[in-house]
């Protein structure tokens, strides 16, 4: 009664002044806890809050002498987020509201967690999945599955599933566990088995070098026939239904005879993207396959697709900041982006600039005689140079060398084919920040029109090396002619 008066009785300002508050606090995460044997002095909390930004927003707490400790975050809805401490990580279930005591031991943050208050009972259930499914490598696809053919596989995805719904037959029955943890899980168990189906051909072809690409029967791919498992708003907030969706997109494009190395692509990819999936899904994807168009694709293609996202599908400016973000930080090394000039001195005293090979394809090697891993590539430069010889090509060898004599006396003495310079200050000086080079070797592609044609070619040692190289010559025109095509993109 007394608690009821006093409700009355506040002031109307003092009641406005309250609800913010209390909408705060129902978005408001606490944990609390002990470890038995800290080794670390704080714990934390890693929320991924964007679909498709990939770092995490991390909320950290202090780890008192008993090891006990306090933290609170804001989340905005129903999450998965992991709980840190030192070098382990263990999943957490976060909705608005959650108060949980959270236990373990230092040493073994995952294998011994425990929960107690609001929010126990799902983070329990996500907890004992992880450890029968998640961690248990044979109930995964690698690295012993992958070897099976068709049968054999199929039925190791049966068996897994069949014994997760068993686990979520528990979970559904469970009234203390939110409809979107039941959601979440279920979702879980369906996409892990659809992603892994969908992409066992080519996991199994890149992974069993000792035989060529099984070919499938012809109904094994049917399951995605299944309107509802790829347009599915209930597993929205699910990584695995929307990496599922990002492959489907990749099967689709595969099945239309489009290859990754195809300058139109990421086009194509794009689009099916935009006319096969729906509602949230589909801006999430769409985006997804803009972040891979950005690594891998074509500059000019990646800004046209990102403003034509802009304008016609994120008109709520929610993705496109973090796209733009991410275009801007690649942009300086995708293709058709130009690569940075240069002058420098050839080891028979000539110099040479980029553009001076304007018109000829230029392999790009940085290297240094005191490198292992360069000098064991020298002999593939050799042959390289050979079977390109009089063909439209430069094979431009960079050295970083900090000794000029030393490295004059190599490539003279082993007689080395290519064009060979030497850059000043070696792995700090500014030519190698301009091609952002971290180690050596490394190896860039450039187009006849001094543009990026790749910035991770073949190594000068891999077998397909040379079909790249082939593929190369006049592909920046192919590139410019695609773009021309699809100007109105």
């Amino acid at each position: 009664m007394a608690a009821s008066f006093f409700k009355l009785a506040l002031p109307f300002a003092m009641v406005a002044l309250l609800a913010p508050l209390a909408s705060w606090a129902q978005g408001t995460v606490v944990l609390t806890g002990k470890i038995n044997g800290k080794t670390a002095d704080s714990v934390a909390v890693a929320v991924r809050e964007h679909a498709l930004d990939p770092k995490e927003q991390l909320t950290y707490a202090a780890v008192n002498n008993k090891g006990e400790f306090r933290l609170a975050l804001q989340v905005t809805g129903p999450t998965k987020a992991d709980l840190v401490y030192a070098d382990d990580v263990a999943a957490l279930w976060l909705e608005p509201g959650t108060q949980m005591d959270v236990r373990f031991k230092g040493g073994d943050l995952s294998g011994t967690v425990k929960f107690k208050g609001k929010g126990a009972e799902a983070n329990g259930y996500l907890a004992d999945f992880d450890q029968k499914f998640v961690d248990n490598d044979g109930l995964q696809v690698l690295p012993e599955n992958i070897m099976l053919y068709e049968p054999g596989f199929l039925s190791f995805l049966d068996y897994r599933r069949k014994e997760e719904n068993k686990f979520l037959d528990d979970v559904n029955q469970d009234q203390n566990v939110s409809a979107a943890f039941r959601s979440y899980m279920k979702a879980e168990i369906d996409y892990s088995y659809a992603n892994d189906r969908l992409t066992f051909q080519d996991l199994r072809e890149q992974v069993v070098a000792t035989e060529g690409r099984l070919k499938m029967t012809p109904t094994y791919y049917d399951f995605l026939k299944d309107e509802s498992l790829v347009n599915n708003a209930a597993a929205l907030e699910n990584e695995t239904y929307r990496e599922f969706l990002l492959n489907y997109v990749h099967y689709l494009a595969a099945a239309g005879n489009h290859k990754k190395i195809d300058p139109d692509y990421y086009q194509v990819c794009y689009n099916l993207a935009k006319e096969k999936l729906s509602g949230a899904a589909k801006s999430i994807v769409m985006g997804r396959v803009l972040q891979e168009t950005f690594r891998f694709g074509h500059v000019r293609q990646s800004a046209a697709l990102l403003e034509n996202f802009r304008a016609s599908v994120d008109t709520k400016n929610k993705y496109y900041p973090v796209l733009k973000a991410d275009f801007d930080a690649h942009k300086d090394f995708a293709i058709g982006s130009p690569a940075p000039d240069f002058k420098l001195v050839t080891s028979t005293g000539d110099t040479v600039t980029l553009r001076s090979f304007a018109g000829k394809l230029v392999y790009v090697n940085f290297w240094r005689s005191t490198s292992g891993l360069s000098l064991r590539d020298l002999p593939y430069a050799q042959d390289l140079a050979k079977r390109f010889s009089g063909q439209n090509i430069v094979f431009l060898n960079i050295a970083l060398d900090e000794n000029e004599p030393a490295w004059k006396q190599l490539v003279v003495s082993k007689k080395l084919s290519g064009v060979h310079v030497r850059a000043n200050g070696g792995q700090r000086g500014s030519l190698a920040r301009s091609y952002m080079l971290s180690e050596v070797p490394a190896y860039f592609l450039i187009a006849e029109d001094g543009t990026f044609l790749n910035t991770k070619p073949k190594r000068l040692s891999s077998r397909a090396a040379v079909d790249e190289i082939k593929e190369s010559f006049g592909k920046a025109a192919v590139y410019t002619s695609v773009l021309s095509t699809n100007g109105k993109n």
